[in-house]
C-alpha cells in the first residue's frame, strides 16, 4: 500500500493548484484515504516537511512522539479537521475544530502528547513540520488502547469521534 509520493526535487518547491488536485485525487484513490507528499528533498533532512492530502474517513491512529525534540507543527492549508488530545487511558481530554478558513489553522504539539484527528471536509490538505531525520522506529508511539488501521474497531472509533465534531 502506497503511503507517500516521491520526495520533491529541485531547488524550489511551490505548492500549486495542480499539485493539490493530484494529491487530493491520490488520497481519494488510496485505501487509507490519505497520502503524504514529502517536500524535503531527502528522508534524512534535518527538518521534515510534509504535505498531507486527506479525505474524510481516514483513520489517524492515536499516537505521541516520544523523543524530547519531537515537536510537531501542523497548518491546515485547505479543508478542516477535528483535533483530539487524550489522556494515558484514551479518554478525550480536549477536542476542537481546526480549519483553513475559520481560524489561523496552526497546531504545535509538544512531545509525549497523545493526539489524533478526523478529517471533516473533503480534499483537506495539511502542512506538517517536524525535526528530522525521520526514523520510523522512533518517530511515534501508537497508543496501546487504540485499534490498528483497517479494523472494525477503528471504524467504530471514527464514528464515535465524528459525534464530537457534530
Amino acid at each position: 500500500m502506497k503511503k507517500s509520493l516521491p520526495n520533491a526535487s529541485g531547488d524550489l518547491f511551490l505548492l500549486d493548484e495542480e499539485t493539490v488536485k493530484a494529491g487530493c485525487e491520490s488520497a481519494l484513490e488510496s485505501p487509507r484515504k490519505r497520502i503524504i507528499f514529502p517536500i524535503q528533498r531527502t528522508q534524512d533532512a534535518l527538518v521534515q516537511r510534509l504535505i498531507n492530502f486527506m479525505q474524510p474517513g481516514t483513520y489517524i491512529r492515536p499516537h505521541k512522539h516520544p523523543l524530547a525534540h519531537a515537536t510537531e507543527t501542523m497548518k491546515v492549508l485547505q479543508g478542516a479537521i477535528h483535533f483530539f488530545i487524550f489522556d494515558d487511558q484514551g479518554a478525550v481530554i480536549r477536542h476542537f475544530p481546526v480549519s483553513s478558513k475559520d481560524q489561523f489553522g496552526v497546531l504545535d504539539i509538544e512531545p509525549n502528547v497523545w493526539h489524533s484527528f478526523i478529517v471533516t471536509r473533503p480534499d483537506t490538505v495539511l502542512l506538517e513540520i517536524k525535526k528530522g531525520p525521520y526514523d520510523a522506529a522512533t518517530d511515534k508511539e501508537f497508543a496501546g488502547w487504540s485499534p490498528d488501521e483497517d479494523t472494525e474497531e477503528s471504524v467504530v472509533l471514527l464514528k464515535k469521534w465524528s459525534a464530537y465534531a457534530g
